[in-house]
């Protein structure tokens, strides 16, 4: 249980797939619209921030966010080399939906929990509702494809920059990366950010191969027949002007080819976004969702 702003609470519990345990929380009245958060890579659910999910709940919905396997207090596994499908990690997200007793629900994922979420489309119809997809990344497969639209030095003042295996180095490691994502025109609390890194090495410390083996995972998967041209649920694109990471033709360059989509840039957004930006991202989920 999680102690929120205003004295609310957040429900924690354990959904299993099989021998696979997945950590989640969950804010908001039974009977609210449901959603699912996904994080992106590397990261964990504490990327969906408190504020943020319970202004969600405040709009009706039922939230839960989740740690994905090999990430946070859910199952890791070892090694450097592909050791689940993606399909997996969509069977992950189904069993939160069940011990929820939700039949579908609406979908709304960041980066690679963006890609995660339209292979869950195509996979499991019938358990999604809608797709939010904020600064999206492709679903599965080769990355060759979507290296036009990644920012440079972007993602490489991380991958070249190294870090101590102490707790406070890997403190440094996550707020270092949670500098790169935002924007750089919006304030920075600089004291949220230390804070939610130090609670995140406190659950876990951070696994450096565990991002290899996702990123495994999703070479490996092929999409079905047709790709995202198959996806038939309401899609919202989201993308930040100021993504330092991922250009945001990437977003509208997606939003073409699923039917239907809807593309939104949100100026002052980067990859992440601060809490200024949530009553306008608040607002065009419960409009999507509607």
């Amino acid at each position: 249980m999680t102690n929120l702003p205003g004295g609310g609470v957040a429900e924690s519990g354990i959904a299993r797939n099989g021998e696979v345990e997945i950590a989640y929380e969950v804010f908001g009245r039974p009977g609210g619209r449901p959603l699912v958060l996904l994080n992106g890579l590397d990261g964990t659910m504490l990327g969906w921030a408190e504020g943020f999910c319970a202004a969600l709940a405040e709009a009706g919905f039922q939230v839960v966010r989740y740690d994905h396997r090999d990430a946070g207090l859910s199952t890791h596994f070892t090694g450097r080399g592909r050791a689940y499908r993606v399909g997996d990690m969509v069977d992950d997200m189904i069993a939160v939906q069940d011990t929820l007793g939700w039949e579908s629900a609406h979908l709304c994922g960041l980066s690679m929990g963006a890609g995660l979420a339209q292979f869950a489309a195509l996979r499991n119809p019938g358990r999604v509702r809608s797709l939010t997809l904020m600064s999206p990344i492709r679903m599965v497969g080769a990355d060759f494809a979507s290296l036009r639209y990644v920012r440079l030095p972007g993602p490489l003042k991380i991958v070249f920059k190294k870090y101590g295996k102490t707790p406070e180095d890997k403190v440094r490691m996550l707020m270092d990366i949670m500098r790169l994502t935002e924007a750089r025109s919006m304030p920075l609390d600089e004291a949220s950010v230390r804070e939610t890194a130090e609670r995140a090495v406190r659950r876990r410390m951070p696994d450096p191969d565990a991002g290899m083996r996702v990123r495994a995972a999703r070479r490996a998967e092929r999409p079905p027949a047709g790709g995202i041209r198959g996806i038939t649920q309401p899609t919202l694109v989201i993308s930040g002007a100021e993504d330092p990471l991922i250009n945001p033709r990437a977003g509208a360059a997606l939003a073409k080819k699923i039917p239907g989509a809807r593309y939104v840039l949100v100026e002052r957004m980067g990859h992440t976004f601060a809490p200024g930006l949530w009553p306008r991202l608040v607002g065009e989920i419960e409009r999507h969702t509607s």
